[in-house]
């Protein structure tokens, strides 16, 4: 292979956020990855699943979500994966991408983000200010089994991963699980973030391990504002979907029609019309304007009213909130004593505005009718045009998509079934490795050794795995060798599957191959120049240097590597 097919399919492997954006192949190549394996398939066997059987997709993945939220937290700690340099990464992809393109929209590489979202030193946002100005951390997207395995680290009782190992989990568990057809599932990558669209219904996101709705994106919470933080803030610098992908330089295999279908579906998905929920909603998320509101109720015949902040002071304390189905009920909690019999004529009555709205027709998202509106907020509110602005920002959003450039290699598009099983889908991509890259990379992120070349294994567990260096700096290699035979010998991976050095060092247990190459990256680090031979024969693997080191291995691999 090229040395640019060797470095893509080396960081299939490692998939670092900065090789899924150099390499925007690698989203769906994990995903597909996540889909062959036995781990998410054994989900469908969980009696909270069984019990929904002939259940829509939609109401599958709202119990996916409790699913995922108690089976894995959100981690992205600088320590899991280790450090790098910039300007070793940098180095890698030279000739492929110049470290301009890169600091325009890697987080890492120059990338500041929005003023609004990061109004702090973005190294200091993560963490990295402890470290010299180069150093960055290698955030590695985890396979399923290497989310699993987070368990078995110390201060962790579930598993864990980053959001864009989260996202791609979603994405392969609505599929199997749920039963949403691949065609379905968008992924919406930004320099900070990375989340799915779900073409289900009004559209649902993922986010992290939570699911947004269309309602709750209108909520006005403060857990849908921090759900809300990179689509409003940021650009999406890809979008990976089952016939292609965008990427922010210009890139672009996906089918022009379906990209034009879901940016459609996703800008409805961002905006609805202004009625009364939505207005209470917008109030509870901007507090500063309660002051100029008040709710009006009716009661045995009389007016009542109520100021906008004590009403929303009830349900914060209150499982009823300011909805069309809880509205009366929560207005039944609210004490005597703060009613009034009548109005206050400094505030505006929310019912009063409603009724405006709904009889003038205003669609808050026109330009012409948002000025209407501020002529009739003005006796109500100071700087009526903020608060319209605010309004309009509420209940309308324009996702910032990367415009697709010129067309890059066309594939066919990846054609899977919910109905099909694990082995037709692993048959299936196994046809196409040889015309489709997405699918020859999953393999390599699925780390199955009997259908990859090891070449590109051994480039990324020697040059991109410094866990397992740092973890023993301060013993000799007789200590380390000593130190992995009392590990667990079993690989996280199940089959002809093998797990990175660093994997066995975070997780503490690896078959004896995976055992082999760690000690191997450990030797060669400290004597580079030095040749190391491992001998993997059926059950026994020999690690040859100047010493001779034995493990003992239930892969059934028959295979000489030299480094």
């Amino acid at each position: 292979m090229d040395s640019e097919q060797l470095e893509k399919r080396s960081s299939a492997i490692t998939l670092s956020d900065m090789e899924i954006f150099v390499f925007p192949e690698l989203m769906y190549s994990l995903v597909l990855a996540n889909i062959m394996s036995p781990v998410i398939w054994r989900w469908r066997e969980e009696e909270c699943f069984k019990r929904l059987q002939g259940k829509s997709p939609y109401k599958k993945l709202m119990r996916l979500k409790q699913f995922i939220m108690d089976n894995y937290e959100f981690n992205l700690d600088l320590d899991t994966w280790g450090l790098t340099n910039k300007d070793v990464e940098m180095k890698r992809f030279e000739g492929i991408i110049s470290p301009e393109e890169i600091a325009k929209s890697n987080a890492l590489f120059g990338y500041h983000g929005d003023k609004y979202y990061f109004d702090v030193d973005i190294r200091r946002h993560f963490g990295l200010d402890k470290y010299d100005g180069d150093i960055i951390p290698y955030w590695k997207t985890e396979t399923v089994e290497a989310m699993t395995a987070f368990h078995r680290k110390a201060g962790y009782t579930t598993g864990a991963g980053e959001c864009v190992s989260l996202a791609a989990l979603y994405a392969a568990a609505a599929f199997i699980v749920c039963g949403i057809p691949f065609e379905d599932i968008y992924m919406i990558l930004t320099p900070l973030h990375s989340q799915n669209f779900f073409d289900v219904q009004d559209g649902v996101l993922s986010n992290n391990r939570r699911i947004v709705t269309k309602s709750m994106w209108f909520n006005g919470t403060a857990l849908t504002e921090k759900a809300q933080r990179a689509l409003r803030n940021e650009q999406v610098i890809i979008v990976a979907h089952s016939t292609g992908y965008v990427h922010c330089l210009g890139a672009s295999t996906i089918e022009t029609d379906v990209y034009e279908y879901f940016y459609d579906r996703l800008s409805k998905y961002l905006s609805t019309e202004l009625n009364s929920l939505i207005l209470a909603n917008f109030l509870r998320s901007n507090s500063k304007y309660q002051k100029y509101f008040q709710f009006c109720r009716h009661r045995r015949g009389e007016s009542m009213f109520v100021k906008a902040e004590v009403l929303f002071h009830y349900e914060h304390g209150s499982s009823l909130r300011i909805s069309e189905e809880t509205f009366n009920k929560l207005l039944d909690e609210v004490s005597d004593e703060d009613y009034t019999p009548y109005k206050n004529v400094e505030r505006l009555c929310c019912e009063q505005f409603m009724a405006y709205v709904n009889y003038e027709k205003i669609d808050i998202r026109q330009a012409e009718q948002r000025q209407t509106t501020v002529k009739y907020l003005k006796p109500f509110v100071p700087e009526p045009e903020v608060f319209v602005d605010e309004l309009f920002s509420f209940v309308h959003m324009e996702p910032r998509l990367p415009k697709p450039g010129p067309s890059g290699v066309k594939t066919e598009p990846i054609k899977i079934s919910v109905n099909q099983s694990a082995e037709q889908i692993i048959e299936y991509l196994e046809s196409i490795r040889s015309s489709n890259v997405t699918a020859d990379l999953a393999f390599y992120a699925y780390r199955d050794m009997s259908r990859c070349e090891w070449e590109p294994f051994i480039k990324a567990a020697i040059e991109r795995n410094p866990v397992s260096i740092e973890a023993v700096k301060d013993k000799t290699i007789e200590q380390v060798y000593e130190e992995l035979g009392r590990m667990d010998n079993e690989s996280i991976y199940d089959g002809k599957r093998l797990g990175q050095p660093d994997e066995v060092a975070n997780y503490q247990t690896g078959d004896g191959v995976e055992k082999a190459i760690l000690l191997a990256n450990v030797i060669h680090s400290r004597e580079p120049e030095k040749n190391i031979e491992i001998d993997i024969d059926d059950n026994e693997v020999l690690v040859k240097t100047t010493a001779q080191y034995r493990f003992s291995s239930r892969k059934g691999f028959k295979k000489t590597l030299t480094i």
